[in-house]
């Protein structure tokens, strides 16, 4: 019967949300086993969401109106001036495109807190419970940890992130691939950039800037600080594989993880590539900010097994230059608590069922999207030396064809109502 007790493994924003929605659906226990044995607020950097999302997310429940954000309006495209042009005033390059970009950019941590208020008091969370197997069948599932202890519940949820424990049990053969190129990923104080050329005026704060490079691209934006009033730079750095790196499965390299080899030569490189401007914003990274992301398609086949579920990155891997990470997690918890509510039965078969039928395609059209934009922007991008804003206004529509956007799978995530069938 629906109710009883349910386990999500992984606490960050997916796991979050899925706790919250076991709760509201009536289920007596619910329990967040999360590996980290500290506080969570020094994880991730930047994420956005678009703006519609954002107000379908707050119409649903999911977050509060006041969520702390910072708000963008346009997207600057630039590249290195052509030979004899020079890099622009204060060395910020040559201008492509002035796109639209109605986004709200958020720190990880400021929105996993908002989350965190939203959850129901009686959801129990507990730090540095390492889950390091799973299983189940049609009556139940459980969960073992590192020390051995095995435990019961009537449903367990994976939102443990693209080394899944619970996808592994549910689709083993669903492994994460390797793009073929990293992100380098910073962020840091705002006020540092009165040191530069032109300060911070030279980049104004509503925009996101993507500085394009051959082979490449760094995508640069403000977002709030985890103390109210502050902001942050935040940067992604799409790059090629650096020659040290040799992967043997999906990794990642947290701050304060890398040498101080490593990151001069990623400094290095955006010297060469990036017009002056942009690579003094890197540089002003300090190491303890700076992290390397290896990159990672995922779609799984289908999402339950038994009384074993999975969603957010558990379930789907998508390339960052979608902008929808959190809403796709967000997504995921709310259909499947939609699902509860349409399939009010007292059992979690439907309900499973009805989420895998709503989720899986959703999640295959965003790795898709993720795969064309990345090949566009990245791996078989360009030559921006011979583009201007109507070359890449047709562009950029192209991309979004390829990608089946006008289907809802854009750019920045689908609308939220466009799953909510039965």
């Amino acid at each position: 019967m629906r109710g009883g007790s349910v386990a999500v493994v992984g606490g960050s924003i997916a796991g979050s949300a899925f706790a919250g929605a076991a709760a509201r659906l009536g289920a007596e226990r619910v329990v967040v086993l999360e590996r980290t044995p500290g506080r969570l607020e020094d994880r991730g950097l930047g994420l956005c969401t678009q703006n519609e999302r954002f107000t379908e997310l707050v119409g649903a429940g999911h977050l509060a109106p006041d969520t702390r954000r910072h708000r963008l309006a346009v997207r600057r495209w630039v590249t290195r001036g052509r030979a004899g042009e020079g890099d622009g005033p204060y060395g910020c390059g040559r201008p492509l495109w002035t796109q639209p970009f109605p986004f709200h950019s958020h720190h990880w941590a400021v929105l996993w807190q908002a989350l965190r208020e939203r959850t129901p008091e009686t959801v129990e969370y507990r730090l540095g419970s390492t889950v390091t197997a799973v299983g189940g069948d049609r009556d139940g599932a459980w969960t073992e940890e590192s020390d051995g202890t095995r435990t019961g519940y009537d449903l367990v949820i994976g939102a443990d992130g693209y080394r899944s424990v619970v996808r592994a049990a549910i689709c083993p053969e669903a492994v994460p691939e390797y793009a073929g190129y990293v992100c380098w990923r910073g962020s840091y104080d705002a006020a540092l950039l009165a040191g530069l050329p032109g300060g911070a005026g030279a980049w104004p704060e509503d925009e996101c800037a993507t500085v394009c490079y051959p082979g490449g691209q760094v995508v640069l934006y403000r977002i709030p600080g985890l103390a109210p009033g502050s902001t942050l730079v935040n940067w992604v750095f799409y790059a090629p594989t650096p020659d040290w790196l040799h992967l043997d499965g999906p990794t990642a390299f947290g701050a304060g993880a890398l040498s101080d080899e490593q990151l001069d030569g990623m400094r290095e490189f955006a010297e060469k590539q990036l017009p002056p401007y942009w690579a003094g914003v890197i540089a002003l990274t300090p190491p303890e900010r700076t992290l390397l992301q290896p990159l990672y398609d995922l779609a799984a086949p289908y999402r339950t097994a038994g009384r074993l579920l999975i969603g957010g990155d558990a379930a789907t891997i998508v390339r960052p230059h979608n902008t929808s990470g959190a809403v796709k997690a967000l997504q995921d918890a709310h259909s499947f608590e939609q699902a509860g509510r349409r399939l009010d039965d007292g059992s979690w078969a439907p309900v499973l069922a009805a989420y895998d039928r709503e989720r899986t395609p959703a999640g295959r059209e965003l790795v898709e999207l993720g795969r064309i934009l990345g090949r566009a922007q990245v791996t078989t991008a360009p030559d921006w030396s011979g583009m201007d804003g109507s070359a890449m206004d047709a562009w950029w529509q192209e991309q979004l064809a390829d990608g089946g956007a006008s289907g809802g799978a854009g750019f920045g995530g689908h609308a939220l109502g466009r799953t909510d069938r039965g």
